[in-house]
């Protein structure tokens, strides 16, 4: 039975350096799931940090549409998987014009039948204004259902600020 972990938090918090602990305290070849794309090089530099501070032992994958499927791939008994940033990806689903529901079920369904370590990271993007465009509503508003299908499912679930992790599932 999976053992799924979520780790939320905002830009900059920890949340990631908090995610990957996760994974090396879980197994000793993690596999992280990358959704992000390069575009710029802001985005190319954030890439290579992250890189670099995860090391060579881990196995990288880059998935940033067809999240689910790389999910099923990656996922065995043994298996560790870390997917940095669920944010990035329902991002990428709204660019390419696709349905955010449907995606985020078929999220839920990969995820409800995996056997292994999933650690996934978001975004909360919910504790804002009210953005002024339609995009960005679209985005928070999906990014918000999301966060909760996966809070649900998840056996624990963190809140990171300022590089500390609060547990919010189970309660401690």
């Amino acid at each position: 039975m999976a053992n799924i972990q979520f780790v939320l938090g905002g830009a900059r918090s920890g949340k990631s350096a908090h995610a990957e602990g996760l994974a090396e305290a879980a197994g000793d070849r993690p596999v992280y799931i990358a959704t992000a794309e390069i575009f710029d090089s802001e985005m190319e530099s954030r890439i290579a940090l992250h890189q670099e501070r995860r090391g060579p032992h881990w196995q990288l994958v880059e998935a940033p549409i067809d999240l689910p499927q790389a999910i099923g791939a990656a996922d065995s008994a043994d298996s560790v998987i870390l997917v940095d940033c669920l944010s990035v990806w329902i991002t990428n689903i709204l660019v390419h014009e696709m349905d955010t529901d449907d995606a985020g079920d078929r999220l839920a369904a990969a995820l409800s039948s995996c056997k292994g370590t999933v650690i996934l990271v978001a975004s909360e993007t919910g504790l804002g204004i009210v953005p002024e465009n339609r995009l960005s509503r679209r985005f928070r508003d999906a990014n918000g259902r999301l966060n909760q299908a996966v809070a649900a499912l998840a056996d624990e679930v963190f809140f990171v600020a300022a590089g500390i992790a609060l547990r919010l599932k189970p309660p401690q």
